[in-house]
C-alpha cells in the first residue's frame, strides 16, 4: 500500500496587512487557524422536459466561508486585534507549515471575541470573512 503524505499544522502563521502586497506580520500566540472553505451555489435550471425527471443545475457564484483564528490572548495583542476590527477590512494571509504555501485574501473582520477571564490562560477568537477570491500560492 502506498504511503500517504500528511503533516501537522505546527509552524503555520496568520498575518494581516493594509495592502495586498503585505508584508503580513504574524499575529502572536495563534493556537489554531481554520482557513476559509470554498462553496458554490447550484442554480436550478430544471424544466418540464428535464431528462428522466432529474433536476438540472448550472454552476453559480462562489463563496469563501469565514475563517477563525484562535489565540492565546495577552493584553499586548489587544490593540492590534481591536484596530483590525475597527478598520473593518484587512488583507489576510495564512502561511502553511512548509513556509512557502500561502492563502491570501481580502477580508471583512466580522468578529473579535475575548474569552472568559479566569485563573486559566486567556483566549481570543478573530473571525474574518473573505471578500473576493482567496488565492492559494504554492511555491
Amino acid at each position: 500500500m502506498p504511503e500517504v503524505d500528511a503533516d501537522i499544522g505546527f509552524n503555520s502563521t496568520f498575518g494581516m496587512a493594509d495592502v495586498e502586497a503585505g508584508p503580513f506580520p504574524a499575529i502572536a500566540g495563534v493556537v489554531s487557524i481554520t482557513p476559509p472553505s470554498k462553496s458554490r451555489d447550484a442554480i436550478d435550471k430544471t424544466h418540464l422536459k428535464s431528462p428522466e425527471r432529474y433536476k438540472e443545475f448550472i454552476a453559480g457564484m462562489k463563496d469563501g466561508s469565514e475563517a477563525k483564528i484562535g489565540l492565546n490572548f495577552a493584553p499586548s495583542v489587544a490593540a492590534t486585534l481591536d484596530a483590525a476590527f475597527e478598520a473593518g477590512m484587512k488583507w489576510c494571509q495564512i502561511t502553511f507549515p512548509d513556509e512557502t504555501t500561502t492563502l491570501t485574501f481580502n477580508a471583512v473582520i466580522t468578529g473579535l471575541e475575548f474569552g472568559e477571564l479566569t485563573n486559566d490562560k486567556m483566549t481570543a477568537t478573530l473571525t474574518v470573512k473573505p471578500s473576493g477570491k482567496p488565492v492559494l500560492a504554492v511555491a
